[in-house]
């Protein structure tokens, strides 16, 4: 797909331009996601430009509300790149993110990689782990890191609630999840993941908002509407 379309396309859900080779990987992800969907139910739809808009599009709105400075670490003639690179110069070239240091993604459900690819894509410095329980759509998701040299990141083939029953599975920074099937029961489960004072992004329909606060004992920041939708939320919550 051509990346000057897909730009466009995107900039209603975010702030800042995205670089060329953000949007290059864009159109690898469509194209990968696209050849997959016809042999494996990936996402119900399938005309690009609304692949573009439905999940790249509240993926990224998501990934700028969660790490907003990455939107100017992501642009290669921003200043304060610039400066990271010549602060890096002369040191041994880095292979990725640190992961003792790296903020730590779960991403809960993963699917198709949404929203948790797209965060990767905006925020490479972040350690990412996609739980997805459906073989078949891990081993798509394996196949989309790799095309797209993604590094610190992992894909795991289980049950969340599986998981979140094991004490020593790590507990993280942010969970994110998406498109949310059985609310009631994944919600309560996903916060065990949580360490202290950690964040829970979800992306869901506005009628759900309102159980939020039964399920939950997060603090919640008020829902952000999803661009050009009448019932996508954004909705925060953070551990305390």
């Amino acid at each position: 797909m051509d990346t000057a379309r897909i730009a466009a396309l995107l900039e209603p859900f975010l702030e800042s331009s995205l670089s060329a080779d953000q949007l290059d990987q864009i159109s690898t992800y469509i194209d990968l996601l696209l050849r997959w969907n016809a042999r494996i139910n990936l996402t119900a739809i399938r005309h690009p430009e609304e692949i573009v808009t439905r999940h790249f599009g509240e993926s990224f709105f998501l990934a700028r509300h969660l790490f907003p400075a990455a939107a100017q670490l992501s642009n290669p003639s921003h200043p304060e790149r610039s400066q990271a690179k010549r602060e890096a110069s002369g040191s041994a070239k880095s292979k990725g993110p640190d992961p003792s240091t790296a903020p730590r993604v779960l991403d809960i459900g993963s699917g198709a990689g949404f929203p948790a690819i797209p965060l990767k894509l905006w925020a490479p410095r972040i350690h990412l782990t996609l739980v997805e329980s459906n073989h078949k759509k891990a081993v798509f998701l394996r196949e989309v890191s790799r095309a797209l040299t993604l590094t610190n990141i992992n894909v795991i083939s289980d049950r969340a609630e599986v998981l979140a029953a094991r004490s020593d599975f790590p507990r993280t920074e942010t969970v994110t999840l998406r498109a949310v099937e059985h609310f009631a029961a994944i919600i309560p489960q996903t916060v065990t993941f949580l360490a202290p004072r950690a964040t829970l992004a979800l992306l869901i329909g506005a009628a759900q908002i309102p159980y939020l606060m039964t399920l939950t004992a997060l603090k919640w920041q008020p829902p952000i509407p999803v661009p050009q939708s009448n019932t996508r939320m954004l909705s925060i919550g953070v551990r305390e």
